[in-house]
């Protein structure tokens, strides 16, 4: 396929993006609140943190099998070839899917991450709403439902999470994509460093560390939403706690939206970056 203006201009928007990343500036609130993260984490020993965030790691890795080995995610699979033949029947395996257009790809990897922001707003709604059980489940429903939809966008540009450089591409795409925005600048870097260093399409040659307490901020920010939705369980609109809900369901369809944006800039530019040099 020839380089398009219309590529040219994905590719354009995509570096406009990465631009306010690095324009990004910690207001005074979050300098205080790095400051005293970096107090907390400072007094606990360096052996337990290196020990916590390898079995953080280690789930995160092994929930991205179980993801991927799922009747769900080959299901999705399928869809996703499914929708590609439509636009182009030569069409076969994942790979192939670099044979259409950028907005063919992104009508794809539209489908699935509305779905999952969908799910998402549904999760965070549940949790308004439910009760103490519930709001323990969030945090990790959220996370199988977002590393999920990492997945699908990948496979949706053609990049097959099975291989495992495209699985741990994938893992540290959910962790810069999760990461607060004053650290997603260096996160993309990181990312764009492993294209520069890989060798092949297949192994994956760099460090495999993904989690540390900076990353944490996240899940702290989960637990505010859950103290504010206990707060205001209690407050109710027709026999529904209404306010609780609200704040459910937007805190986590927002989250995933901007997991999802993050995940398609990376993936838009592979695909980019790799018709390019095609065409060269």
């Amino acid at each position: 396929m020839e380089w398009s203006n219309r590529d040219e201009q994905v590719l354009e928007e995509i570096r406009q993006w990465q631009d306010s990343l690095y324009d990004y500036e910690a207001n005074d609130l979050e300098n205080t609140y790095v400051k005293w993260l970096d107090s907390a984490f400072s007094k606990l020993p360096l052996e337990l943190q290196e020990q916590f965030f390898q079995r953080l790691d280690g789930w995160l890795f092994h929930l991205h099998s179980l993801l991927q080995g799922s009747q769900l995610q080959n299901d999705a699979r399928e869809r996703i070839l499914k929708t590609a033949r439509a636009f182009n029947q030569e069409i076969e395996t994942i790979q192939d899917l670099h044979l259409l257009t950028v907005d063919q790809l992104h009508y794809i990897a539209m489908q699935h991450t509305g779905r999952h922001q969908l799910y998402s707003f549904l999760q965070g709604g549940m949790t308004g709403s439910g009760g103490a059980a519930v709001l323990s489940a969030d945090l990790p429903a959220l996370g199988v439902i977002n590393l999920r939809s990492v997945q699908l966008v990948a496979i949706s540009y053609g990049f097959d999470v099975q291989s495992p450089f495209e699985m741990m591409t994938s893992l540290k795409v959910f962790h810069a994509a999760t990461l607060p925005s004053r650290l997603k600048a260096e996160a993309w870097e990181e990312l764009m460093d492993d294209l520069e260093k890989k060798e092949n399409d297949y192994f994956y040659d760099g460090t495999e560390k993904l989690t540390d307490y900076t990353w944490l901020e996240g899940p702290l920010k989960h637990m505010l939403k859950g103290l504010v939705i206990t707060m205001f369980r209690k407050k109710r609109m027709s026999g529904m706690p209404l306010i609780s809900m609200a704040v459910g369901a937007g805190f986590n369809y927002q989250f995933t939206k901007k997991i999802n944006d993050f995940a398609e800039k990376y993936y838009q530019y592979r695909y980019l970056s790799s018709k390019r040099s095609e065409m060269e």
